[in-house]
């Protein structure tokens, strides 16, 4: 598949559209932690180079890159939020809905307000502003993949510091993820209050 490319982000801003917001989430299918999301509206008319160049799906990315370029997108974008959603209000409400709860926690974190959302995935309908919503966002459109990117970092920051509060499940090393050694932790010690309950195999 192609790298991420401007080609959406180009039609808005030629359109009018001043600040386009890409989102995307990490966690979603995670076993424990929140889910989280990232927001990044790119500075208008940017072309497709430095940092906007070299942005993937944070999936395809080391975590050593993924910081290093975490920290360019912050610096260079006109504006960036970050949001989440808990494990307990997972539970609560549903994956799904909380994924856009967290989506809309990182848009209302942005230092500005966007005029256009390029989502990966899902769709935000309680928000009142224009979208779309793309399968594989995060591989075709810059602003998606620059916002999976800080959603990844975000997230994989956190489940660093539920690791220190809870050691015998080893969250720094699989991210809350269903890795074979979290699987066996589970077995031995039962859940932790950062599982998702509502998730097998919590739920039984």
């Amino acid at each position: 598949m192609a790298n991420p490319n401007l080609e959406h982000e180009i039609r808005l801003w030629l359109a009018g559209y001043g600040a386009i917001a890409g989102l995307d989430e990490a966690g979603r299918g995670a076993l424990a932690g929140p889910v989280a999301a990232g927001a990044v509206v790119l500075p208008k008319g940017v072309g497709l180079a430095g940092i906007w160049a070299e942005v993937r799906d944070s999936k395809l990315l080391s975590a050593v890159k993924r910081e290093e370029m975490a920290v360019r997108i912050r610096r260079e974008a006109a504006g960036w939020g970050v949001g989440e959603a808990s494990a307990q209000e997972i539970d609560a409400i549903g994956i799904a809905p909380a994924t856009r709860l967290a989506m809309q926690r990182a848009l209302a974190a942005l230092p500005l307000r966007p005029d256009y959302l390029l989502l990966d995935w899902v769709r935000l309908a309680t928000v009142n502003l224009p979208q779309d919503s793309f399968t594989k966002g995060d591989r075709r459109i810059v602003s998606i993949a620059a916002a999976s990117i800080l959603a990844k970092v975000y997230r994989d920051g956190l489940l660093v510091e539920v690791d220190r509060l809870y050691p015998a499940y080893g969250f720094a090393a699989h991210k809350g993820y269903g890795a074979a050694s979290h699987l066996a932790a589970i077995a031995t010690h039962g859940p932790c209050p950062e599982h998702r309950m509502s998730f097998s195999p919590m739920r039984g």
